[in-house]
C-alpha cells in the first residue's frame, strides 16, 4: 500500500468516526424529539435552522427505517471496510452515500427551506468521504 493509500484509508477511517459520531447524535436527538414534543436541541437555532424540522419530517425515513440508524450503520461498515481494504466497495458505498446527500439536501434546503446543521456536518462527511474513496 503506497503512503498516499494509506493517508486516504486513515481520512476515511476519521471521517467514518465522525459520520457514525453525527449519526448517533441524530439518532438520540430523534428519540428524544419522540419523547417529548417540547424538547429543544443545540442544532434548533431558529425557524429556519432546524434539525427538528429534518427529524420530524416525512423524508426522515427510508423503508420505515430512521436515517440516522442507517448511518450509523453505514459508517461503521463503512470503518470495518477500510480496514480490510475494500476499496472497490468504499467507493461505490460512498457514490451511493453522495447521491443521497444530494437528494436529502435538495429535500432539506429547497422543498423545506431549512438549513440542519447535523444534516449538512452529513452531507459535508459524505462529499469528503467520496473525494477520498476515489483517491484510493
Amino acid at each position: 500500500m503506497s503512503k498516499f493509500t494509506i493517508i486516504n484509508m486513515l481520512a476515511l477511517q476519521i471521517l467514518s468516526i465522525l459520520g457514525f459520531v453525527v449519526s448517533l447524535y441524530a439518532y438520540i436527538v430523534e428519540r428524544k424529539y419522540e419523547k417529548d414534543k417540547k424538547y429543544k436541541a443545540v442544532c434548533d437555532i431558529s425557524d429556519n435552522m432546524s434539525c427538528k424540522k429534518a427529524f420530524t419530517s416525512e423524508y426522515r425515513t427510508l423503508f420505515g427505517i430512521s436515517n440516522s440508524f442507517i448511518g450509523i450503520l453505514f459508517y461503521v461498515g463503512l470503518f470495518v471496510l477500510t480496514l480490510y481494504n475494500f476499496s472497490n466497495i468504499i467507493f461505490y458505498m460512498s457514490w451511493l452515500s453522495f447521491a443521497m446527500s444530494v437528494y436529502l439536501a435538495y429535500i432539506s434546503f429547497i422543498k423545506m427551506k431549512n438549513f440542519c446543521l447535523v444534516c449538512t456536518s452529513i452531507y459535508i462527511i459524505n462529499i469528503l468521504l467520496l473525494f477520498f474513496s476515489y483517491s484510493v
